[in-house]
């Protein structure tokens, strides 16, 4: 399977390349998006390494995560990136960060729902999930937007950062997605309002 190349209006998401690189540590390594992530500091020696790890030749594999780099269709400016965990054969993982500067402009929103609609139409997915910090409202109210359903609420699960943390679970499943009302042809959800932030 080869690694996705999805467009939706304004946006692209493609594999990274190595000149991504230096864009994807610098905006990982700010605050406002380490605040809810595992490291405390992020590097380009960082970013280099998530990368040679990574081989987009074996997209698809269960067990691997690969991350996407989401760019602005016009510019082609790297924005922000999703995460895709190859569950099994019929359930996959995702995650999304999209860098501050360019939070509260609804790319959050239109990466997710071009990417759901790759996941549930050309690999015809049973099921997605994702996983977010309870505090983490922005990435939450997100995914509840898109018609997630919240399957859990794991209390104390993750030592995290110094400190017992609780987490969300969301799914979604094909059918679900496919009979949401919020599914347009250009896959946009034109009516979501933004979240505040959005991240």
């Amino acid at each position: 399977m080869q690694s996705p190349h999805i467009t939706s209006n304004n946006l692209l998401i493609r594999a990274f390349t190595k000149n991504d690189l230096a864009v994807f540590a610098s905006y990982r390594a700010e605050e406002a998006v380490a605040r809810y992530q595992s490291w405390e500091h992020y590097t380009y020696q960082d970013a280099v390494a998530l990368f040679e790890a990574m081989d987009y030749a074996t997209f698809g594999t269960v067990g691997n995560w690969y991350q996407l780099a989401i760019c602005r269709l016009e510019t082609a400016e790297l924005v922000g990136d999703l995460a895709i965990h190859f569950i099994d054969s019929q359930q996959v993982e995702i995650g999304f960060t999209i860098a501050p500067a360019y939070q509260q402009q609804m790319i959050a929103t239109e990466a997710v729902t071009a990417l759901l609609g790759y996941l549930f139409t050309e690999l015809a997915i049973h099921r997605v999930v994702a996983t977010t910090d309870v505090n983490n409202v922005a990435s939450f109210r997100l995914l509840e937007k898109l018609g997630f359903r919240r399957e859990g609420h794991f209390i104390q699960n993750i030592f995290f950062k110094g400190a017992w943390g609780d987490e969300y679970q969301y799914a979604l499943l094909g059918s679900e997605y496919f009979c949401s009302e919020h599914i347009c042809s250009e896959h946009i959800c034109s009516e979501l309002k933004p979240l505040e932030p959005e991240l």
